[in-house]
């Protein structure tokens, strides 16, 4: 029997009114390696250098001038001003080891998807952006695992939805930034963001 304790997501959902995308990954790493206090917060991670590449051709856009730091404020920004709301696909989950890495998180209560849907009703995108979390997703919604970079169809709560499976944006994930932001310019464009 498992004795570590539950942790609970620290950060509830990030939704913005009028969001088209929903970007969802699995949980954030232990709270020591926040930059900031939001989404994709380890300064590790790729995905504001993903973005900042993308929309901003410089990927050091988020990063606060002279620091190990995202920029809050202006990433938040960016997420309303392009309709993105964000979130993570547990939202109770057992640490196995005191780390970030989803090899070692086991999923107690993953999120409730029409309960987060209902709330953005302009939405009919979902990105995943590691395989925890796509397992975690596909165990909620009726839909069909896409291919890395590529993404499938499915129905939920009367609309019709796109599932799209991105590469992770984690260090874990040895590329190049400019070679995951491919996949994802790929899907930005889909969706008439970018």
């Amino acid at each position: 029997m498992n004795t570590k304790a539950t942790e609970q997501h620290p950060l509830g959902f990030f939704l913005p009114e009028q969001a088209k995308l929903l970007m969802l990954g699995s949980f954030p790493p232990p709270r020591a390696r926040w930059s900031m206090n939001f989404y994709y917060p380890n300064i590790q991670n790729d995905m504001w250098r993903i973005m900042g590449y993308l929309f901003f051709q410089n990927k050091n856009y988020f990063q606060v001038e002279g620091k190990k730091a995202f920029d809050e404020s202006r990433v938040r920004k960016f997420c309303i001003d392009k309709g993105i709301a964000l979130g993570d696909t547990a939202v109770e989950i057992i640490r196995l080891k005191d780390n970030a890495s989803d090899k070692f998180l086991e999923v107690v209560t993953p999120f409730d998807p029409a309960n987060i849907l209902s709330q953005i009703p302009a939405c009919r995108a979902i990105v995943i952006t590691g395989q925890k979390a796509m397992d975690t997703l596909l165990s909620v919604i009726p839909a069909e695992e896409p291919s890395v970079g590529g993404f499938t169809n499915f129905e939920f709560g009367g609309n019709d939805m796109k599932l799209f499976r991105m590469p992770s944006s984690s260090r874990a994930y040895p590329r190049p930034i400019e070679e995951k932001a491919e996949s994802y310019s790929a899907m930005f464009r889909e969706l008439g963001l970018l």
